[in-house]
């Protein structure tokens, strides 16, 4: 059975997509909760993923002691080096930059109330655009539409999360990653483990979307886990809440939103921490320009960098996403 992805048309891996719906209605409360510069304090560096606490010392009996969720720091995506700062392009020669997104995608590209194009991707373009100094333009469109758009000079740097696939680099260039989807497992809150190994996983049952590149890295690595597969995410996470499963594993990025949603019930959290095999998970997420745009690419990489150093991208990320799926 092929894996349930969309990475051959440039989507994140695995199906992201289906929580679109789910991230619109607990965008706002995302943004409202994030308290993005409060929180930004504590992570100008990217983060370890959040911690948990040890077993409940109260339980008498060791071997059945389950330990419980407590806060944790939030964690950032960084694939910055400060030893390997890129090197400043020639920017004089770039006079504007047109960005193409895609129009239904929330939280990281949709059209706003006022009908202008928002979220997070698109942020991030303005940021990227400040830093150079440079003329910018976003235009949405359907995701269908949106290679065929850059190959036929309609725009000059896609940024609508689109997964960097040995695929789509036959066809373009890709900056560096500045973000990625790791798969997680999710829990009850009080069955929360600080880390997840195979053998802790032993004989537990394990829940996952049928088909995906989620259940091809449990059956590989997570051999004397039961997994329990299912058609969809809203069977896996009620499966989850029912107590029919002790774990899910998937997409970090919509679990979080469900997290942090009112769907969930505050029923269950996080338990270890992210899983990034780039075999499953793929290479991150990347800007994407023309073959043999360098320049373009060049200063992408750089704003990019810089925008991490100053802790612009770290305010931004805590800004979308009040839980982390890191």
């Amino acid at each position: 059975m092929p894996l349930n992805q969309t990475s051959l048309v440039g989507r994140t891996p695995y199906g992201v997509r289906r929580a679109a719906s789910a991230c619109r209605l607990v965008f706002a409360m995302a943004l409202a909760l994030s308290g993005g510069a409060a929180q930004a304090q504590n992570t100008k560096q990217p983060a370890s993923p959040p911690g948990q606490t040890a077993p409940n010392p109260a339980t008498s009996n060791p071997s059945s002691a389950r330990p419980v969720a407590e806060p944790g720091p939030q964690a950032v995506p960084g694939f910055w080096d400060p030893r390997r700062r890129p090197d400043r392009p020639d920017l004089s020669r770039l006079t504007v930059i047109r960005f193409l997104t895609e129009t239904d995608y929330p939280p990281f590209n949709f059209t706003g109330p006022d009908g202008n194009p928002a979220g997070f991707n698109v942020d991030l373009a303005r940021m990227i655009c400040d830093e150079i100094k440079v003329t910018c333009t976003v235009q949405m469109r359907r995701f269908e539409t949106l290679l065929d758009a850059i190959s036929s000079n309609r725009g000059d740097a896609i940024i609508a999360s689109l997964a960097v696939t040995p695929q789509l680099r036959a066809r373009l260039d890709f900056s560096d990653p500045y973000y990625r989807v790791p798969a997680r497992f999710v829990s009850r809150k009080d069955s929360v483990m600080r880390e997840i190994k195979p053998e802790f996983l032993e004989g537990r049952k394990v829940g996952v979307i049928a088909g995906t590149s989620h259940e091809a890295y449990l059956k590989a690595m997570f051999t004397d886990a039961e997994l329990h597969a299912y058609p969809n995410d809203e069977a896996l996470r009620i499966a989850l809440r029912r107590g029919e499963v002790d774990f899910v594993f998937g997409d970090a990025i919509s679990l979080a939103f469900w997290i942090n949603g009112t769907d969930s019930g505050d029923c269950c959290a996080f338990s270890g921490g992210p899983f990034v095999e780039s075999r499953y998970f793929g290479e991150g997420i990347g800007i994407a320009v023309r073959k043999g745009n360098d320049l373009l690419r060049q200063a992408l990489n750089w704003a990019l960098f810089r925008l991490w150093e100053k802790g612009r991208y770290t305010d931004l990320w805590l800004r979308y996403f009040s839980v982390s799926p890191f």
